[in-house]
């Protein structure tokens, strides 16, 4: 974080302790700061982080029809919550940083294992692709592209009702099921 002239400032890094303590000072205050932003006042993360996603899902959808995206497909790298923050024009984004160091974890690691899950499917989808397409096997290409699409799209929609609140997740059998296992 910046101040008002540029200069670094030291952000204020919540302990484990006051993450779980949704109803704490700090907790209560942050609630308040977010109201009226698109960050989630219950669970302190904002859906704007799966644009990230989209951009991958985007290109995915495209590759059955033009194989050659597989470069730009190989492209995209997983970016943590706070870098995509960081580096976007999202209005509320030095909040958006803040907020999701007090994300309740009870929220935050369903959350970040999903996104742990969607970052490994698309890198490991994206090295098939690229083995695949050295061997011409462009038909292997274009199902690998669709069945990550569907999956990632499937992810994402669990990581956006974590976003929004809801507490469940899969268990191991339901994520091979997504994946294809």
């Amino acid at each position: 974080m910046t101040d008002s002239e540029g200069v670094a400032t030291a952000r204020h890094v919540p302990t484990d302790a006051a993450r779980e303590e949704d109803d704490g000072p700090e907790c209560a205050a942050l609630r308040g700061r977010v109201q009226g932003s698109n960050i989630n006042p219950e669970t302190l993360l904002a859906t704007d982080y799966l644009n990230h996603f989209n951009e991958i899902v985007m290109l995915l959808d495209m590759v059955p029809d033009m194989p050659d995206l597989v470069e730009e497909c190989a492209a995209w790298q997983p970016k943590s919550y706070a870098d995509h923050f960081a580096d976007s024009t999202f209005r509320d984004k030095d909040l958006a940083i803040e907020a999701y160091g007090y994300c309740p974890s009870r929220y935050r690691q369903p959350f970040d294992d999903t996104i742990t899950r969607m970052n490994g499917l698309a890198l490991y989808t994206i090295g098939c692709m690229e083995t695949a397409l050295a061997e011409g096997r462009t038909d292997a290409v274009a199902e690998q592209a669709r069945s990550a699409s569907r999956a990632l799209q499937r992810l994402m929609d669990m990581a956006s009702a974590i976003i929004h609140g809801a507490q469940t997740t899969l268990d191991q059998g339901e994520i091979d099921a997504i994946l294809g296992y």
